[in-house]
């Protein structure tokens, strides 16, 4: 597993980016790849019609709005195309961002999901981690939120590591005293 390494885009990755930028069909969205990426209007659960101009756009995403995506077309002649039509996609409204090497993202899931499994179970939180290297936390309480980042962080730091999960298990039960699961 590399240590380090810029987030190439594959088609059918779940992202997390922010809108950079809105023009007259859609939105330029940073994905933390070296390739900007577009949202078409038309791959908006919103979109009305063909009728969209500038300003309708702003009611969907303005600049600076963090969404949940999912790569629809990408090869290295043109900027990946993504999309937020589909279950979980669309806007981000609450919740934090970690963001870790996009090579570390498949050592936080861990085998069959093990690793995120037992993140989401131990903080009741839920985790929405992007290819990219960008991850959502989501929870009832603050606290619980930032226990679960810190172990995101943890997992990022060790993760060439052997007992990782019991480690990253421990820190999670040691933090959580006093916090209140699912309540």
């Amino acid at each position: 597993m590399p240590f380090k390494g810029a987030y190439i885009p594959r088609l059918d990755d779940i992202v997390l980016g922010r809108v950079t930028d809105i023009g007259m069909s859609g939105w330029q969205v940073d994905i933390c790849s070296p390739y900007p990426a577009m949202l078409p209007a038309s791959e908006t659960p919103m979109h009305r019609g063909r009728d969209t101009v500038r300003q309708d756009l702003r009611t969907i995403y303005g600049v600076g709005d963090l969404m949940i995506a999912q790569v629809i077309a990408f090869d290295r002649t043109r900027d990946p195309l993504l999309t937020t039509k589909g279950r979980g996609l669309g806007k981000v409204s609450s919740g934090l961002v970690a963001r870790i090497p996009p090579t570390k993202i498949p050592r936080m899931i861990g085998k069959k999901g093990s690793m995120i499994t037992m993140l989401k179970k131990e903080t009741g939180t839920d985790i929405v981690p992007g290819q990219n290297g960008v991850v959502l936390v989501t929870g009832r309480d603050p606290d619980q939120e930032r226990v679960a980042v810190e172990a995101i962080y943890m997992i990022e730091r060790e993760a060439h590591t052997t007992g990782l999960t019991d480690r990253v298990k421990a820190m999670i039960t040691e933090r959580m005293k006093g916090t209140k699961i699912g309540q």
